[in-house]
């Protein structure tokens, strides 16, 4: 059994690391969450308490720092989360772009911060279910998150009953999952139309496609008000001017970036640039 006990200055260093790599905003009473994440993590190391899994961080083991910030991002997620935003896309934006789109017969989507996977593969169902005509389109859906253990289960399309109970139409599960043992593993013609990659929000950016679709959903929440600036403002300048993003339920651009107008009518979170 792990010693999970937590100093007030064992909280800071971890508080202060994990806002100085990935920007994340840990504030004081959140000392249970350091306990519950980090106490795997020292039982995965062979360690007897959090303090000693700490003691090594001080000690600048920048292998175990990634692992530790990982730890601390939150993962929470599930597939067709918050029903509404889903039905939005059906039924008014991806057929708006779609029609915008007949030219080039392409649509960029980027999920910025995708977890373990089931928001960007909802959208792939989505695609394939209810769009038909876009089988013959390129179809760049792009999933990014900073955790690289995050990113592996996500590549493995490997969803446990709990997680596909969540969110997930019977209908859809079973056409598109197999079931393998306490496990579902999702087909590999929908696991094939998301590419997986490491991003971390707060640090540069590499070059990007502009993109017709952003997913940000309940990211920024996580973020002081400087870094959603910043963010925020890299996205105006990736987005298409006809694209759009979507933010979560308790996030908004108001106040931090005025290139942005909420598309009011739609009630779920959607924004677009102003003309």
């Amino acid at each position: 059994m792990v010693e999970t006990t937590v100093s007030a200055d064992d909280f800071d260093f971890v508080a202060n690391l994990v806002r100085q790599r990935c920007a994340l905003v840990i504030e004081p009473g959140k000392e249970y969450l350091v306990q519950s994440r980090l106490a795997p993590l020292a039982q995965r190391h062979g360690l007897a308490s959090i303090r000693s899994l700490i003691d090594k961080l001080r000690g600048s083991d920048h292998r175990l720092m990634t692992e530790v910030v990982e730890a601390m991002v939150t993962t929470e997620t599930s597939f067709f989360r918050d029903i509404h935003p889903f039905e939005t896309l059906k039924k008014t934006v991806l057929p708006e772009l779609i029609e915008a789109r007949r030219a080039q017969r392409q649509l960029n989507i980027w999920f910025a911060a995708s977890s373990s996977g089931q928001e960007p593969y909802s959208v792939a169902l989505l695609l394939k279910e209810w769009f038909p005509e876009l089988a013959s389109w390129r179809l760049n859906l792009v999933a990014t998150d900073i955790s690289h253990a995050m990113l592996d289960r996500s590549r493995a399309g490997r969803y446990s009953q709990v997680e596909v109970n969540r969110g997930l139409p019977t209908p859809l599960l079973l056409k598109w999952f197999r079931q393998e043992g306490a496990y579902w593993q999702l087909d590999d013609r929908i696991r094939g139309m998301v590419t997986f990659a490491q991003l971390n929000l707060a640090q540069p950016w590499p070059a990007m496609a502009r993109w017709d679709l952003v997913f940000l959903r309940n990211v920024m929440i996580y973020f002081d008000t400087d870094m959603k600036k910043a963010i925020l403002g890299r996205v105006a300048r990736l987005l298409s001017r006809d694209g759009y993003l979507l933010l979560g339920g308790a996030e908004t651009t108001l106040n931090l970036d005025d290139s942005f107008h909420r598309m009011e009518a739609f009630k779920t979170g959607f924004y677009r640039l102003k003309p």
